[in-house]
């Protein structure tokens, strides 16, 4: 679904659905929270994330973005928040299954795709670490910024390398075994939001080609960054995953 970039001005004046958005990078959070706004069929206009915007801040909170503003409704931030503001506005397709203990399985894998010390924080974290040693990853001046958002230390940055791998496998293994139960998905047989995070998360690894995600070279060569045991550890099926979820579910060339 398309979407268009109005001023923060525009938004605050609208109805409906708003959203802050970081631009130029496939950030996974807000290219998840696009993909549920997209299969939901919700119209939403978005307002590019700028840090030093006062207006901005004081509108939608400072934080690094998405954030989702409904009409004159609190700000939602996370990404939990996000999805549960979707499913209210439209049920239909529910992106969260109906029974109770499936519905606990998909907040478990979500969280681990998307929550603090999962696969998204772990992974920028073994980015920042990377930068800091001159071994890849971002940038230093990006590294030493990001390195006060996300807690980095030399030892959290040591370890975010075997959590980053621990994950990757965990999510590896559901996925082969839905496959062995005749499912493509990784909640019973059906789509769930578990599926967008794991589609949108891989950007942090794998970045879709340039022609269907258009980046600068320097920060596709920082997500491109991956030691032995990284590499090892993104199966294929997570990657063939992704590539059948942009092709049935989602929406390319990416909107940066």
């Amino acid at each position: 679904m398309a979407f268009e970039y109005v001023s923060v001005d525009e938004a605050i004046a609208r109805r409906g659905w708003r959203m802050v958005v970081v631009g130029g990078v496939p950030s996974p959070w807000g290219e998840a929270a696009k993909g549920i706004l997209h299969i939901k069929g919700i119209d939403w206009a978005a307002v590019r994330l700028v840090y030093d915007s006062e207006p901005l801040r004081a509108w939608a909170g400072q934080r690094s973005g998405p954030v989702a503003i409904y009409d004159d409704e609190r700000p939602r931030s996370g990404w939990a928040e996000i999805l549960l503001l979707a499913e209210r506005l439209s049920p239909t397709p529910a992106l969260l299954p109906q029974d109770a203990g499936d519905r606990a399985i998909a907040f478990g894998f979500a969280h681990e795709i998307c929550g603090e010390d999962g696969l998204g924080w772990a992974r920028r974290l073994q980015l920042i670490h990377a930068g800091l040693q001159g071994a890849g990853g971002f940038p230093p001046h990006v590294a030493a910024y990001l390195a006060k958002k996300y807690g980095h230390s030399p030892e959290a940055g040591s370890a975010a390398g075997a959590r980053v791998v621990a994950l990757l496998e965990m999510l590896a293994a559901r996925l082969k075994a839905q496959r062995e139960a005749g499912s493509r998905y990784y909640v019973g047989n059906d789509l769930s939001a578990v599926d967008i995070y794991s589609a949108t998360f891989m950007a942090l690894l794998s970045p879709l080609p340039q022609t269907q995600c258009a980046m600068d070279a320097s920060s596709r060569a920082a997500l491109e960054t991956l030691d032995a045991a990284t590499a090892a550890a993104l199966d294929p099926m997570l990657l063939e995953h992704r590539d059948m979820m942009y092709r049935e579910r989602l929406v390319l060339p990416l909107s940066l």
